[in-house]
C-alpha cells in the first residue's frame, strides 16, 4: 500500500500540473491543449526540464528561467494538494474500481473551488465532461447505483435551485449544477457532502458577521469551494456516515 500511495501521489501531482492549465485557461475560453505552457511575463515556452511539478518551482525558486519573473506560488499548491487528496483517498478507499470515479471527482472539485474562488464562475466545460464521466464510468464500475446516483443528482440540484430561487444573487446556477455533478458521484453521500457545505458556508457567514455586521450581507462569497469541500467529504466519509444515520433513525 505505501508504494500505491506513493505512485498515486506522483499521478496526483501530475494531474495537479494539467489542472493549472485548466484552472487558467477555461474561465479565458482558451484552449487546454494548445499552445504549450508558457511564461506569462515572456511568453518563453516552459521547457520539460522546468515543468516537473513542485520541484521545478522550488529549483527555480518561483521565477521564469528566461526574465525571472515570478511564478505564481498557486502552481506548486495546487499541485501538491491534488498529489494529497489522491493519496489521502486511495489510502481511506483502497485500490478498488471506484478510484476511476473517486479520483477525477476529485480532480473536478479541486478545479471548479479555485476557479470560482477567482472568477466566480463555474464553467460548463468542466461540468458536462464530468457528469458524463459519472454517467458512463458509473454504468460500467457500478450499475447497480447508477439509478440511485440519477436521483441524488436531481435531488442535490433541486435543492439548490430552490435555494438560489429563495435568495436570488446569493448563489449561481454553477453552484446549482455541481451539486447535481456531485449526486452522480456520491449517491446517497451527497447528503452529508451538502450538509458539510452548508455547515461550513455557515460558519464563515457568522464570522463575516462579527467582523462586519450588517454589511456582511452585501459580501460575496463563492460557494463552489464550500461543495468542493463538501464532496470531498462525500468521497472520504460519506457512506460511512450515512450508515451511521441509517443505523441510529431508520433501524429497529
Amino acid at each position: 500500500m505505501s508504494f500505491a500511495l506513493a505512485v498515486f501521489a506522483l499521478l496526483g501531482a501530475v494531474v495537479g500540473s494539467f489542472l493549472n492549465v485548466v484552472i487558467h485557461r477555461v474561465p479565458r475560453g482558451e484552449s487546454i491543449v494548445r499552445p504549450r505552457s508558457r511564461c506569462p511575463g515572456c511568453e518563453t515556452p516552459v521547457a520539460t526540464r522546468d515543468n516537473v511539478p513542485v520541484i521545478s518551482w522550488l529549483l527555480l525558486r518561483g521565477r521564469c528561467r528566461a526574465c525571472r519573473a515570478p511564478i505564481d506560488p498557486r502552481y506548486p499548491l495546487v499541485e501538491g494538494l491534488t498529489a494529497t487528496v489522491f493519496a489521502l483517498v486511495v489510502a481511506v478507499r483502497g485500490l478498488e474500481a471506484d478510484l476511476l470515479l473517486w479520483l477525477p471527482f476529485a480532480a473536478v472539485l479541486i478545479t471548479v473551488a479555485l476557479i470560482d474562488l477567482e472568477h466566480r464562475i463555474v464553467p460548463n466545460r468542466i461540468l458536462l465532461p464530468a457528469a458524463a464521466w459519472a454517467l458512463g464510468v458509473g454504468a460500467v464500475v457500478r450499475p447497480d447505483a447508477l439509478l440511485a446516483s440519477l436521483l441524488a443528482a436531481g435531488v442535490a440540484f433541486g435543492a439548490l435551485l430552490i435555494a438560489a430561487l429563495a435568495r436570488p444573487g446569493g448563489m449561481g446556477m454553477g453552484d446549482v449544477k455541481l451539486a447535481g455533478v456531485m449526486g452522480l458521484y456520491l449517491g446517497s453521500a451527497v447528503a452529508p457532502a451538502m450538509l458539510g457545505a452548508f455547515a461550513a458556508g455557515s460558519v464563515l457567514g457568522l464570522v463575516l458577521l462579527a467582523r462586519h455586521g450588517a454589511r456582511a450581507r452585501r459580501v460575496a462569497v463563492p460557494f463552489a469551494p464550500f461543495l468542493a469541500a463538501g464532496g470531498l467529504l462525500g468521497v472520504l466519509a460519506g457512506p460511512e456516515l450515512v450508515e451511521m444515520y441509517v443505523d441510529a433513525f431508520l433501524r429497529a
